[in-house]
């Protein structure tokens, strides 16, 4: 049995590196072999192309590989939260001037479009932008990451120049988001900011082929691509990759087992990944991670009553979040409590601050007595919810009934609707037809100031519908501030009146990443986030 188990501690966090406990690294001085085409899994279908507006795996598995980014993490070295390396700029990531305010990055030469178009710094200037500064109408749902930026400009082909208003060490990590595709600026001025959605061009390391929706989709190697491989050559090493959509586990599961796929990049439960160990020994792999995702019951806040404050914490308050703990980590991807914060860094809050919040406090019936007396508060005697879930079984489904339990306890009658993603995403960001939808903030980059914006009504990733002009002015504190313990401290004001005076989003569990695949599979390292590394360019086949 060939096994990984790799754990992201606070010293990976703050740049130390990446901690194994177990053997089973491929030999640094073994060559990568070249050709073969990588069959993986896709959980869920691609709700659209373009990533600068989507906040799922479900795009950047299947169509990541067909695009590059300005800088990205070290895919060597994807646990690190400190280490990034230049993709599309040249030399390495550039350190800032102008008192920490000037950042100028270089452009690669030479790099062409899937069109045959050439990448100059117009486009990447044209794509931050739009990521940016997006007009009315136009969904991106990292905007709030650059809030610090002040200006955008290309001064001449292969230069770009990133002028920060104020100095932050939440910029690079921001620039470095795997969803951050660099885009044609012709493709933009003569189609329009919504062509992405349904169309690709990319300068990544593989080209696209076809999307069957719903079904799988391909790309085959680019001959052009322009990072050198470890045998001297230009990356990839495969000839091609095919993503097959597989919404159920037991069917990923199985395709894993019988050898129809070699890797799903999200993560299975634990019993699944113990199944898979058992009945193929040494052909498989495990890689394990926490992991930098977030699991929320998110109220609407048009809807009533859950406009009412006391009946959002009543909702909050009636999850005992430390059994759900013990209980959900054996049957799903789930495990850790939490705040607002990654776990394991140094701005996440002690379990004695946690349980300071609204249903944090580890005494389940005191918690369940305040509930019920919030609701009789707030005049409610009966509190039907139509509760929204998405049709991925691990972890919303699992979680989701397990949040239903929960609430029967008070006396709340939710009604779970279980959508497929693209009429999931619908329903969140067009009708908004429901009371309280399954929600998350599953993050890239391990970038706690960036990260928590996903709490803002004015963030464009907030399913809420709601507006705090309180909680909008600690967060300006708190990226203004050069002080990481007065950080600290405001992030904590942030959190209780988020998560706990107004319990705007019901936030349950952090997961847990597990990973195994196929032993043939050579490469590909875990990150804490099942967005990173995963433009395939370092995989390769051992069979």
């Amino acid at each position: 049995m060939k096994v990984i188990f790799s754990k992201l501690a606070v010293a990976t966090v703050v740049g130390a590196g990446l901690a194994l406990a177990a053997g089973g690294v491929a030999n640094a001085a073994e060559m990568p072999k070249r050709g073969g085409i990588l069959t993986y899994l896709n959980p869920a279908e691609i709700p659209s192309y373009d990533a600068h507006r989507e906040t799922t795996f479900g795009v950047v598995h299947p169509l990541g590989p067909m695009y590059s980014l300005l800088i990205r993490v070290n895919p060597d070295n994807p646990q690190s939260a400190t280490d990034f390396t230049c993709d599309l700029c040249e030399g390495k990531v550039p350190s800032p001037t102008d008192g920490g305010k000037t950042f100028t990055f270089k452009i690669r030469k030479g790099i062409k479009f899937q069109s045959g178009a050439p990448l100059t710094a117009h486009d990447i200037v044209a794509t931050y932008k739009k990521i940016m500064w997006p007009p009315d109408g136009i969904p991106s749902s990292r905007k709030a990451f650059y809030r610090m930026v002040d200006t955008l400009t290309a001064p001449d082909d292969f230069t770009v120049v990133f002028k920060l208003k104020w100095p932050s060490g939440a910029f690079i990590p921001a620039l470095a988001a795997p969803f951050n595709w660099i885009y044609s600026k012709a493709d933009l001025d003569k189609h329009g900011l919504n062509w992405h959605t349904k169309n690709v061009n990319g300068t990544g390391p593989f080209l696209f082929v076809q999307d069957q929706q719903g079904s799988f989709t391909e790309g085959k190697r680019n001959p052009n691509y322009h990072h050198m491989g470890l045998d001297g050559k230009p990356q990839p090493y495969l000839d091609g990759i095919k993503a097959i959509v597989a919404t159920k586990l037991a069917v990923r599961v199985q395709a894993i087992r019988g050898d129809r796929a070699a890797i799903e990049f999200r993560g299975f439960p634990p019993a699944h990944r113990d199944e898979l160990v058992k009945a193929l020994g040494k052909d498989i792999t495990v890689q394990e991670s926490d992991w930098n995702c977030a699991l929320f019951f998110t109220p609407n806040h048009e809807s009533k009553p859950f406009d009412d404050a006391r009946v959002r914490r009543a909702l909050t308050l009636t999850l005992d979040r430390w059994s759900g703990s013990q209980y959900l980590s054996k049957i799903a991807i789930v495990k850790t409590v939490g705040g607002v914060v990654f776990p394991n860094h140094p701005f996440a809050a002690t379990k004695a601050e946690l349980t300071k919040l609204a249903g944090y406090g580890e005494d389940a019936k005191a918690n369940l007595a305040e509930a019920k007396r919030l609701l009789k508060e707030a005049g409610i005697s009966t509190l039907k919810v139509n509760f929204v879930n998405r049709g991925v079984d691990q972890p919303y489904k699992v979680v989701g009934t397990w949040g239903i339990d929960q609430w029967k306890k008070a006396g709340i009658d939710a009604t779970q609707q279980v959508l497929p993603t693209p009429a999931f995403y619908d329903t969140l960001r067009k009708t908004k037809k429901f009371d309280i939808a399954i929600d998350f903030n599953c993050q890239s980059v391990i970038n706690p100031i960036a990260d928590i914006t996903k709490f803002l009504g004015t963030s464009g990733a907030n399913n809420g519908n709601y507006k705090d002009q309180p909680l909008e002015d600690i967060y300006a504190k708190i990226e203004k501030s050069g002080d990481e313990t007065e950080q600290r401290k405001l992030i904590r004001d942030y959190e209780k009146r988020a998560l706990s005076d107004e319990a705007h989003m019901l936030l349950t569990l952090w997961w847990y990443k597990i990973n195994p695949h196929r032993s043939y599979v050579k490469g590909w390292k875990i990150a804490p986030s099942h967005y990173l590394n995963q433009q395939l360019d370092n995989i390769w086949l051992d069979k």
